[in-house]
């Protein structure tokens, strides 16, 4: 696999979007983040304030205008986001009421309504992507195994074969209109989602017969809190890696507390989210290591922090992330050195007749 040079900054606007200008329309939204110096964004596809799904789904015509106003501002699209619409193809019982608010009124306090609306959303995201010319989109597999994550009380023999049988034949029929769409459908690998580490995405990879559209968004931030190798993560699993959240955190364990934390608020807790270059993710091995594997996809700011000041988080991410975009090299260094010695010759230093 040849080396790429990874592209970028690009800024997810999930957590930018608000109620006030400029972040509460496409073309001011677009204009902040170029002013910070991204030269992409990343579109949260359930919010209204800056985007219709329904509508790029079904008009080509709106899907450029979105394109035009972007461009206007200097920014391109990256890709669209489902996180929220993701997370409700499966929800445990467990979690019904705290998940209800991530749909639509008309189906909440309705289970299996809100299901069916959360997979033709997925649906129209294919549509949306394909129209918008997109070529990955990211979302959350959501979770029917997760509430058993620790084994206590034991779990009963193949309860969790059941659960990932049961994803996997819901993702289906999503994974192969992405398909039919030319569009990557990448999961963010995501502690309270079923696939949370490598060993649940191969799990869940197998069940879907190797679906060539299940893919990765690579969030190292998600692997440090839960102390998983993320640097080994990429040598395992590059192939499947088609998106990159950059995003930073820190884990500091205690003798009062370590994983899990102790039920503590963000601030308190022993592993939390950090603006970039203020945690412990190691962004130069991850650059590199994804540049050697010929990642060529969006280096894509998630600004998630429990002390900084968002705007400060913003101005400060565009810079660190275009510090470490490697432009990859063109030519070998060692070049100079050839001796531009022929076929024969090679057979000859090898002693072959």
């Amino acid at each position: 696999m040849s080396m790429r040079t990874i592209k970028g900054p690009a800024i997810f606007l999930a957590q930018f979007a608000a109620d006030t200008a400029p972040h509460n329309n496409l073309p001011e939204i677009a204009s902040w983040a170029a002013g910070h110096g991204y030269k992409g964004v990343q579109i949260p596809s359930w919010d209204a304030r800056l985007f219709d799904l329904e509508r790029a789904a079904e008009s080509k015509t709106y899907c450029d205008e979105v394109k035009g106003i972007l461009a206007s501002a200097g920014v391109a699209l990256t890709e669209l986001s489902t996180h929220l619409q993701g997370q409700l193809v499966a929800v445990h019982p467990a979690y019904d009421l705290a998940f209800d608010g991530f749909a639509v009124p008309e189906v909440r306090n309705n289970p299996a309504a809100r299901q069916e609306w959360a997979v033709r959303q997925m649906m129209l995201a294919a549509r949306a992507s394909r129209n918008l010319g997109l070529t990955a989109h990211v979302t959350f597999s959501g979770g029917l195994a997760w509430p058993f994550v620790y084994p206590w009380p034991q779990r009963p023999a193949g309860l969790v074969e059941t659960a990932f049988d049961e994803l996997a034949r819901r993702w289906q029929p999503i994974l192969d209109a992405f398909d039919e769409a030319g569009v990557d459908l990448c999961y963010e690998i995501h502690p309270g989602e079923d696939l949370h580490d490598g060993v649940t995405f191969e799990i869940f990879l197998e069940r879907t017969g190797n679906h060539p559209r299940c893919n990765i968004l690579y969030d190292p931030s998600h692997f440090l809190l839960q102390q998983l190798d993320y640097l080994d993560f990429i040598d395992i699993y590059h192939q499947r890696i088609r998106m990159f959240h950059v995003k930073d955190a820190e884990f500091n364990p205690t003798g009062r507390q370590g994983v899990y934390s102790g039920f503590q608020p963000w601030a308190q807790r022993a592993g939390r989210f950090r603006s970039l270059g203020d945690g412990q993710v190691d962004f130069g091995a991850i650059f590199s290591k994804l540049s050697q594997y010929g990642f060529d996809g969006w280096a894509v700011l998630e600004w998630e922090c429990c002390i900084k000041d968002s705007e400060q988080g913003a101005a400060e991410g565009a810079p660190f992330i275009a510090d470490h975009i490697i432009r990859v090299a063109s030519r070998a260094f060692d070049d100079f050195a050839a001796s531009g010695v022929d076929q024969a010759t090679n057979r000859k230093l090898l002693g072959i007749a």
